[in-house]
This record gives structure tokens, C-alpha cells and sequence, in this order.
């Protein structure tokens, strides 16, 4: 429940930053960021200055960012990466990249972090990060966008972010990158594969 308080007070506070015009309510905003900060590093392992910088870089209007997934099935089985940073596996993909289409940041996102060249066909389903039990919670709200993506080309391989790539089945899914991806998520991913249905929170 404290994260969720720290993405209100931060909201606030970004938005007044952005939009007071006054100099006392805007140092009352930052007031406020502070608390946020505090309140962040008091529960993590990261430091206040750390967490200060990380909130007050954003900029603008507070809005949930944007997280791209491609889902690539091959023989019913999924296409999965093993992160670097945790060496447990996930569904391809990552931010959203600006000055590109929803689909051209999948397409790349996989490409990069799989080998593999694909096409994204359609949105299957988007969900908020913190309806679905990721762990560790996240300081923003996040929306994923998962898309289904069918090759075209290239072949499996590694970049910096992944050290593995490979297809499995619904029954023998690897340790999965739950900060990322969650076997629920999964389970409904293969449930939509045959539906023209997209899913949303």
C-alpha cells in the first residue's frame, strides 16, 4: 500500500511542478517529492539522493509509462529471453521508445533482444503492471502492451540485456522474470493466441 501512496504524492507533486506558477507552491511540490523520496528509500535499498534524481527527471504531466512485449508462438510454444539482470526468462521487450509506432518498438525489442526479425500482427492485450502481482512494485504505473508477433526472418541470438532464447511449452515454462512477465500472464497470452479478442484491464 506505501508504493501506491508514493505514485499519488508523486503525481501531485510532478503535476504541480509542472503547472504552478506560484514559487512558494512550487517549493511545496518539492517538499512533497522529498517526502516521496524518504518514504522510497526508507522501504528499498536505494539511497534518497538516488531516488530524488529518479523522481524529479520526470518531467511534465504525470502519465503511466509504456512497456511492449512481443509474443511469438512457433509450434505452440512461446518465445522467451533470459535476462542478464535477474537470469530468469520473460516474454521480449521493454520501454517504449519515442518517435516510434507502438509496433516498429516491439518489432525492434525483440529483434534485439532474440535474434529474431518479426511483424507485429495485433494487440492482444493491455494490462496496468499493478493489477497482476509483479514483484518488486515499481515507483511509476506502467501499461503493458503485449503484441503478437510472427517471424520473418533472422535466428536466435543474444544481446546485451539476454544471455539465452528459446521456445516452451504452457507445461514447462522456465523461472520466469516476474518483474516482467507472470505465468498468469502467460497462460491468458496462450488463450488468446486463436482469439481475435484483445484483452484489457
Amino acid at each position: 500500500m506505501w508504493m501506491e501512496w508514493t505514485k499519488r504524492l508523486q503525481a501531485i507533486a510532478q503535476n504541480g511542478i509542472t503547472y504552478s506558477t506560484g514559487i512558494f507552491d512550487i517549493e511545496r511540490y518539492n517538499q512533497i517529492q522529498d517526502v516521496v523520496a524518504e518514504i522510497i528509500s526508507n522501504h528499498t535499498d536505494h539511497d534518497f539522493a538516488k531516488v530524488k534524481d529518479y523522481l524529479t527527471n520526470e518531467a511534465g504531466y504525470s502519465t503511466p509509462k509504456v512497456d511492449v512485449r512481443g509474443v511469438v508462438f512457433e509450434n505452440n510454444k512461446i518465445l522467451l529471453v533470459k535476462e542478464k539482470e535477474d537470469n530468469r526468462w520473460t516474454i521480449p521487450g521493454g520501454w517504449a521508445d519515442i518517435l516510434k509506432t507502438p509496433s516498429e518498438n516491439v518489432e525492434c525489442e525483440v529483434f534485439e533482444e532474440s535474434g529474431y526479425k518479426v511483424k507485429a500482427t495485433r494487440l492482444m492485450a493491455v494490462y496496468d503492471r499493478d493489477k497482476h502481482g509483479h514483484k518488486p512494485k515499481h515507483p511509476y504505473s506502467i501499461y503493458k502492451m503485449f503484441f503478437l508477433c510472427k517471424i520473418i526472418g533472422g535466428e536466435a541470438n543474444t544481446n546485451i540485456e539476454t544471455t539465452d532464447v528459446g521456445f516452451f511449452d504452457i507445461n514447462e515454462l522456465p523461472e520466469l522474470s516476474v518483474a516482467r512477465i507472470t505465468k498468469k500472464q502467460i497462460r491468458r497470452l496462450f488463450e488468446l493466441k486463436d482469439n481475435p479478442l484483445t484483452d484489457f484491464d
